[in-house]
């Protein structure tokens, strides 16, 4: 990355210059061993309440009706038509259907959550319910790639990549990006590509839909044949090539990329292995998130490597768990993904509150879209992208309260409506990132994770 977009990236807004100062020298110590890495450690613009993030992905649209937007409404006009009801917006051949399950007010705090979450519910204090979500269009690829991207016409680069960008990583032996069992299809890799950044910031993916996260490994980062004295000496004489062929044409964006992607492949060939081992973990924290127990053991797995991975410094962290599409089958289908994603989740927050890492982490849980309330089969929810629910947790948000509406019937949301852009905008900001000012200049012109939207909801932090 060269100066002039440096510069772009991280125009310094009013702020004091003794915490600039301070934040420089901290990230200059940090990045001692590797001063002129890209992914060295950055200055915010000003001071973040998050450094880090874990996004877990709920792939398919979950329905937030049934889990943390009550609409007892729905009970009151159940099996009628939205457009027989004042109030509701009208959907031909649907009729109104109300949770199967209970919704309970939890915590000192009251937020009601449905039964489907009852180790989550034991948090509620701790989170922030969003239930004035919506997206763009009610299509899994495009909300997918937007959830992720803030784009669905072009390719641009993932929200992982703009805050590597934007910020470095503080552990130079890890990548700073790391998706665990991304989405294979809906996007592919785009919901981790680096677009037109620097190849650099793009995500490390761990494993993939279908496969056990136990049996998951990174490919091309082991070398069977030499030891590491004669690795690092093959990559030496690689590496002075290509500083040398680099000096003849900068900037080289993509040459920049393979220098430190060689480096960073070698580094990691101890510790991130290292770090997914997780045999050195105690008994009760294996117990704690559901791993050996089932259906909870596989995400469970992924959320205590999500703690070890924040733990040693890497930026950003999504875990993507699928199978929350449910045209058909809710009932039983919608308690299952509950059941094997609530008790990892709830681990995972009592987890970093016991490190005394979630007030510096930011958890966030969102699918694409929600589901419908007015339904046309009766044990099944189709797409909603005019209203829905994401929450957050930790990393400078108010706990215990809930942001924005959908009417009365959760169809559509109508008071502090939070679009994706504002997800991303609030996202960077609480990681004290400028959305506006966080740019990268590529065909001429200066681009942005929002791009010209997003709005911070400033209610909802802390």
């Amino acid at each position: 990355m060269n100066g002039t977009s440096r510069r772009q990236a991280l125009k310094t807004t009013s702020c004091g210059f003794g915490y600039l100062a301070l934040a420089g020298i901290a990230a200059e110590a940090a990045a001692a061993g590797h001063p002129n890495s890209p992914l060295a450690p950055k200055t915010p613009h000003f001071a973040p309440k998050a450094k880090r993030v874990i996004f877990l992905c709920m792939r398919g649209g979950p329905s937030h009706v049934d889990t943390f937007d009550y609409k007892p409404e729905l009970e009151t006009h159940a099996g009628k038509s939205p457009g027989e009801v004042e109030g509701a917006t009208s959907q031909k051949g649907r009729k109104l259907k109300p949770s199967p399950w209970k919704f309970r007010q939890h915590g000192d705090s009251g937020l009601p959550i449905s039964d489907l979450y009852p180790n989550l519910s034991k948090h509620a204090d701790d989170l922030c319910l969003i239930n004035g979500a919506h997206t763009t269009l009610p299509n899994h690829p495009q909300a997918l790639v937007q959830l992720h991207t803030g784009q669905f016409q072009f390719v641009r680069p993932s929200v992982g990549s703009w805050v590597l960008y934007g910020l470095g990583t503080e552990n130079q032996d890890l990548p700073g990006f790391i998706t665990l069992k991304p989405p294979a299809r809906l996007g592919g890799a785009q919901n981790y590509g680096s677009a037109f950044l620097p190849a650099v910031y793009q995500g490390t993916a761990i494993g993939s839909n279908g496969q056990p996260i136990n049996q998951a490994k990174i490919g091309n980062i082991s070398n069977g044949r030499f030891d590491a004295a004669t690795q690092r000496s093959q990559l030496d004489l690689l590496q002075n090539a290509n500083r040398d062929l680099l000096k003849r044409h900068d900037p080289h964006p993509e040459l920049e990329g393979v220098i430190e992607s060689y480096e960073l492949a070698f580094r990691m060939q101890t510790a991130v292995p290292k770090l997914m081992d997780i045999s050195d973990e105690t008994a009760g924290t294996l117990k704690q998130y559901g791993i050996n127990q089932g259906r909870t053991d596989d995400f469970g797995r992924m959320c205590l490597m999500a703690r070890r991975f924040a733990e040693a410094g890497v930026r950003y962290i999504e875990l993507t768990h699928e199978g929350w599409d449910q045209h058909n089958g809710l009932s039983a289908r919608l308690e299952a993904n509950c059941g094997a994603t609530d008790k990892p989740i709830a681990g995972l927050i009592a987890d970093l509150k016991q490190r005394d890492l979630l007030k510096d982490t930011l958890i966030i849980w969102s699918g694409e879209f929600g589901r419908t309330p007015a339904v046309r089969r009766d044990d099944g929810r189709d797409h909603n992208a005019t209203g829905f629910s994401v929450w957050m947790a930790g990393g400078g948000v108010k706990g215990g309260m809930r942001y924005g509406a959908t009417d009365d019937f959760g169809i559509t949301a109508v008071e502090n409506k939070f679009h994706t852009h504002d997800l991303h905008a609030t996202t960077l900001h609480l990681l004290g990132l400028d959305h506006t000012q966080l740019t990268y200049r590529y065909a001429g012109r200066d681009f942005r994770l929002t791009d010209v939207h997003g709005n911070i909801a400033e209610d909802i932090i802390g």
